[in-house]
């Protein structure tokens, strides 16, 4: 089994849709009307198997009200720097002992985090219960 497709709650589709691609750079795989009054919105975040999906007539979630989604990146500084230069709104790089993590969240309040690609030392000294 894959996760391939999350449902993100959002109030405007097309502010949403404009925040996720042109803010953060997820690619538009697309965006149609499969039946009156339901639209699905897809993005993928560059490099992701999976994607999320915004839209209406989908979900009885609360616009905002999906939390802890995380973004695993290799070199969280470069992103968040190239994510503040598109127009995001980034939360500084935390390090939470030798994990780093930035917040941000969407346009209805969704949050996000992103997370540092966990050192192999890091990694290791965890999985050996140090």
């Amino acid at each position: 089994m894959r996760l391939e497709v999350v449902q993100v709650p959002v109030a405007d589709v097309d502010r949403a849709k404009s925040f996720y691609s042109e803010k953060l750079g997820f690619v538009l795989d697309h965006d149609v009307e499969h039946v009156p009054g339901m639209r699905v919105v897809q993005l993928t975040p560059p490099g992701s198997a999976a994607s999320i999906v915004i839209g209406t007539g989908m979900t009885a979630m609360v616009p905002g009200s999906l939390e802890g989604l995380q973004l695993v990146v290799p070199d969280l500084p470069a992103v968040r720097d190239d994510l503040v230069r598109r127009g995001a709104d980034i939360s500084e790089v935390q390090d939470m002992g030798g994990v780093l993590f930035a917040h941000f969240a969407d346009p209805d309040g969704n949050r996000w985090v992103l997370q540092g690609a966990t050192p192999p030392a890091v990694r290791d000294a965890h999985l050996n219960g140090a």
